[in-house]
């Protein structure tokens, strides 16, 4: 990743945050995790058992007396005990903002979300997925852009310059969570300016009563990458191609109901097609007489791509239903308990997940994870990581 020139630009204006004029202040966390694997690795030179490893995330923000100009700068940084490729470094964020009545604008790396649904993030496209801190889709890396938004009564719209691309982060050969073959670092471009390619993305959002939506256009190097075998067949490749992509995401809310959509409709190498995914939540209040809300989800997934991970970025989601429960127990220690179950009705092939979180003191938490890979049935996605179902306990630390 080269970040000499956004660092050259925006180092000038970082130097402001001396200015005395200057609100400073510093957050973040900091974690050790401990996952553990129950069954032998499935591929050779994969580890077995614990995979202990440890995360630092400071986040150092400057606002102007005025609060126009803002300034941060937030690091990651993993050491992993067991995959060599898990150790590794991100900048998540590092800009200047500047903010008037309507209008703002952005420069340098941010991370923008996208998306309302709960178990699969279709349209959220801005920033590249860390895949080696975990498989969920969650965790992004810093993206550099230049951002202008304006918020208007009409609504919000929202313009992207991204002028360098971010590889998709895999896990080593000793790494647990990968394909049969060890992915390559050295990936392939349909672009002949590579990773310099200049993409753009634009997004208009608005609401209108109880109904909030937005619409996204893309066009650039698409964040998923499809695979080829490298020449000696030893390893894959990933291959990013240029895409053209619109998406929309939906969401009505109607008392205790919250009906949400995602859809799309991508153009890749000459093939067109449309995925979407759609659901409810439903949520219980105050359940047997507590103070307990629980959450009923029920999500659809369809995804129409080539099959062929050669021809197209693979998926577990091409036809799944999506089953799921929320827990808030609404105590002081704002405990959570999230769990999903992903079925696809053609060849059975079903998913686990489970995600726990109580916080122990004013700036302790705990966080317990697991994810298992019930059955795979022909799916290649599953297929590849039928064995490794694990748990994850993590302690982590804010300040």
């Amino acid at each position: 990743m080269r970040w000499g020139v956004w660092l050259s630009t925006l180092l000038p204006l970082l130097a402001q945050a001396q200015d005395p004029g200057l609100h400073m202040d510093m957050a973040g966390s900091a974690g050790i995790e401990l996952r553990t694997f129950p069954a032998d690795a499935q591929f050779d030179d994969q580890f077995n058992g614990l995979e202990p490893s440890a995360y630092l995330q400071p986040e150092f923000r400057a606002t102007s007396e005025n609060e126009k100009e803002q300034f941060n700068f937030m690091p990651f940084a993993r050491l992993d005990g067991r995959d060599q490729r898990r150790t590794h470094a991100d900048i998540r964020e590092l800009y200047w903002r500047h903010i008037d009545d309507d209008w703002e604008v952005l420069a340098g790396a941010n991370r923008v979300f996208w998306g309302v649904t709960e178990f699969r993030h279709l349209v959220d496209i801005i920033n590249q997925t860390d895949l080696i801190e975990d498989i969920d889709g969650e965790d992004k890396l810093g993206q550099p852009m230049l951002n202008l938004s304006s918020q208007q009564d009409w609504g919000e719209v929202s313009l992207f310059i991204l002028p360098w691309f971010r590889e998709r982060t895999f896990a080593g050969k000793d790494g647990r969570l990968r394909f049969p073959l060890v992915t390559d670092g050295n990936p392939r471009y349909q672009s002949s300016d590579e990773e310099q390619h200049i993409d753009v993305a634009a997004r208009y959002s608005h609401y209108i009563g109880s109904w909030d939506f937005g619409i996204a256009y893309f066009k650039g190097t698409g964040r998923e990458p499809r695979f080829e075998l490298s020449d000696n067949g030893s390893r894959l490749v990933p291959v990013y191609d240029l895409i053209n992509q619109v998406g929309t995401d939906i969401q009505f809310t109607h008392e205790a109901w919250l009906w949400k959509f995602e859809g799309l409709w991508r153009s890749q190498r000459g093939d067109k097609f449309f995925a979407a995914i759609g659901g409810f939540e439903y949520t219980l209040f105050q359940t047997f007489d507590t103070d307990a809300d629980l959450g009923l989800l029920l999500e659809y997934s369809y995804d129409g791509r080539d099959k062929n991970p050669s021809e197209a970025p693979p998926t577990a989601f091409e036809e799944d239903i999506f089953l799921g429960a929320r827990l808030a127990l609404n105590d002081v220690q704002s405990t959570e308990v999230l769990a999903g179950l992903s079925i696809d009705p053609d060849d059975s092939s079903s998913t686990l997940a489970l995600e726990a979180e109580r916080r122990l003191k004013p700036h302790w938490s705990a966080e317990m994870e697991g994810r298992w890979f019930l059955k795979s049935g022909d799916d290649p996605v599953l297929s590849s990581i039928k064995k490794d179902s694990y748990f994850t306990f993590r302690l982590i630390r804010y300040f």
